[in-house]
């Protein structure tokens, strides 16, 4: 059976692309922050996320918000094999 949707890799990602993620919204009444967070770290690569961030910060919108399980995108993305990077990108913008 074929895929019907080739995965693309290194694509070039626009400032508009990046800020679309800040109209991200959960389903699940769950916290705006965090979801946007996590939705962005599952699909950009880590300069996208970086730029996001930027855009992220800039609307004060909180860096240190949490999932139902009370963990923080930060604490998630730590406990990740290749996490580091965006690790030190999220505590830049102020997660700790």
């Amino acid at each position: 059976m074929r895929k019907d949707k080739e995965k693309v890799l290194d694509e070039v990602w626009t400032e508009d692309h990046v800020k679309s993620f800040l109209q991200v919204r959960p389903h699940d009444g769950g916290n705006e922050d965090f979801h946007m967070l996590m939705k962005a770290y599952q699909s950009m690569r880590a300069s996208d996320f970086e730029l996001f961030l930027q855009f992220f910060t800039a609307q004060k919108r909180d860096p240190n918000a949490t999932g139902r399980d009370g963990r923080t995108v930060l604490e998630i993305v730590s406990s990740h094999r290749h996490g580091a990077e965006y690790a030190e990108i999220l505590q830049s913008a102020g997660a700790g």
